[in-house]
């Protein structure tokens, strides 16, 4: 079974984590956390799949490959 891959990167100014790149096709999602946006994953990619399959197969056992990216900004104070 394809190996899909999902790209979650991390907005800053509206404070949730989204997908930013994923080839499950029609994957588009944000949430708070990690913890939010992993259940949210689990839900959506085998729906998606299901969807975008010729004969709508159930799908199971999806391998997904999870990369998250995201950036802080933060100032030391000194002494």
């Amino acid at each position: 079974m394809k190996t899909h891959f999902v790209h979650c990167e991390w907005d800053d100014d509206a404070k949730v984590w989204y997908v930013a790149h994923s080839t499950v096709p029609g994957l588009a999602t944000e949430a708070t956390g990690p913890d939010d946006m992993l259940a949210k994953l689990r839900f959506l990619i085998p729906e998606l799949l299901e969807l975008n399959t010729d004969e709508g197969a159930v799908v199971q056992d999806v391998p997904v490959e999870l990369l998250w990216q995201g950036q802080q900004r933060f100032t030391l104070q000194t002494t």
